[in-house]
C-alpha cells in the first residue's frame, strides 16, 4: 500500500516519507505523508494526508465525499481541503489537519466553562450547516438530499441493534411480548421523528468527527468523516453531539448547549423554535441514536472481530436511561431494554 501511495505522490511532489495513522471504524485507510523542505519553501503544505479506500472510478469527482465537502465548503463550513483526487486507485490527497480530535482537546479542559466554548463553537458550524446548505442552497443537486430518515430508516437501525447487540453479541433470547413493547415503543418514537422538518445532516456528528487543527494564533474546528449525510430532522446531529457515546457531559451543560443552539439558530435563520417540543424530540433522538450506536459497536466485533468500541456501550447505555426516566409513557420500554442488558 505504501509503495502505490509513494508512486502516486512522487509523479507531482517531492516525497520525503509516509507513516500509517490509525484507522477509525470504516474500512478506510490514513496515512501522513511528509514533502522535503525544498517543497515547503516553495509555499506548499509540508505535510498532507492521503485518504485511501477502493477505487471509485466509476464515480470519479462524484464521489460522495467530495461532493458533499464541496458543498459544505461552498456554505462556509470549516472541512479539509483536498489538494489531489485518483480514482482508479482510490486516493485522496488531503489537508492534513493534524492527530488532537475534540475528544483528545476536551479531556484536557480544566472547567465547564472552556468544555462549553469549544461546543459552542461546533455548534456554530452545526448550525451553519442547517441553515445554509439545503437543497434550496445548494448549486447542484445531491444524492444527500433524496435520502432521509423516514421511518423505515430509523426503525431498520432499530433491528439492526436488536440483532447485533442483543441477538448476535448478548446471544438474548427476546420473548414475544417484550419483542412486541420494542416494536410499538420505537414505532412511535420513529414516528414522531420522522415527521420534523427536514435538514441536511451529518449523521456521525460527535467528537471523534471534530478535528481541533492548529493555525497561526488559534485553532480551527474541522468537521470531518461526512460523507454519508442525509436529511433529517435538526435534532440528529445535535443529539449525536451532546450525547456523545464517546464523552459524557453534565445534564446542565446540555441543557445550556441546548439554549445556545435555539439562540443561534433563531438569530441566523430568522425562525422561532418552540422550546419545549424541540427538547422533547432531540430526547426521543438521542435515544433513536444512542441506541442504534449500540449496534454499530457490536457489529463491528460480529461482522470484523473488532472489538475496539465494546467498551462505549456502557456510556451509550446511561445516555438513553437518563433520558427514558424523564418519560413515564416509556418505561415498559426502559424495563425491556435493561433487563435483556444485564440479565
Amino acid at each position: 500500500m505504501e509503495t502505490q501511495i509513494v508512486e502516486w505522490v512522487s509523479q507531482s511532489r517531492h516525497l520525503d516519507s509516509v507513516v500509517k495513522l490509525p484507522g477509525d471504524a470504516s474500512s478506510r485507510k490514513y496515512y501522513r505523508v511528509t514533502f522535503r523542505p525544498d517543497l515547503a519553501a516553495q509555499g506548499g503544505p509540508s505535510t498532507c494526508i492521503v485518504m485511501k479506500m477502493e477505487p471509485f472510478a466509476d464515480q470519479g469527482m462524484d464521489l460522495p465525499f467530495l461532493v458533499v465537502r464541496d458543498h459544505l465548503d461552498h456554505c462556509g463550513v470549516r472541512v479539509p481541503g483536498v489538494f489531489d483526487v485518483d480514482p482508479a486507485r482510490g486516493m485522496v490527497l488531503l489537508e492534513d489537519l493534524g492527530d488532537v480530535t475534540l475528544l483528545r482537546r476536551l479531556q484536557e479542559c480544566s472547567n465547564a466553562e472552556d468544555e462549553r466554548h469549544y461546543y459552542e463553537r461546533v455548534i456554530d458550524d452545526l448550525v451553519r450547516m442547517q441553515v445554509n446548505a439545503g437543497p434550496a442552497q445548494a448549486p447542484r443537486a445531491l444524492d444527500a438530499f433524496t435520502l432521509r430518515f423516514d421511518v423505515e430508516k430509523l426503525m431498520w437501525e432499530v433491528h439492526f441493534t436488536i440483532e447485533h447487540f442483543y441477538e448476535q453479541y448478548l446471544k438474548r433470547v427476546i420473548r414475544p411480548e417484550d419483542r412486541q413493547v420494542l416494536e410499538t415503543s420505537f414505532a412511535e418514537i420513529c414516528e414522531r421523528l420522522a415527521a420534523q422538518p427536514l435538514v441536511l445532516t451529518h449523521r456521525d456528528f460527535h467528537s471523534r468527527n471534530v478535528m481541533v487543527a492548529p493555525t497561526p494564533g488559534s485553532t480551527d474546528l474541522v468537521m470531518i468523516d461526512f460523507q454519508d449525510a442525509r436529511m433529517g430532522p435538526a435534532q440528529y446531529d445535535l443529539a449525536s453531539l451532546l450525547k456523545d457515546s464517546y464523552y459524557q457531559l453534565e445534564e446542565s451543560q446540555i441543557q445550556r448547549l441546548i439554549d445556545y443552539y435555539v439562540a443561534r439558530y433563531e438569530a441566523l435563520s430568522g425562525a422561532r423554535i418552540q422550546r419545549t417540543q424541540f427538547q422533547e424530540v432531540f430526547d426521543l433522538m438521542a435515544v433513536q441514536r444512542n441506541f442504534k450506536a449500540i449496534g454499530s459497536f457490536a457489529s463491528f466485533l460480529n461482522r470484523r472481530g473488532d472489538a475496539t468500541y465494546l467498551k462505549y456501550i456502557g456510556n451509550t447505555f446511561e445516555n438513553i436511561r437518563r433520558t427514558l426516566l424523564k418519560y413515564p409513557r416509556y418505561s415498559e420500554l426502559r424495563e425491556v431494554l435493561f433487563h435483556y442488558y444485564y440479565f
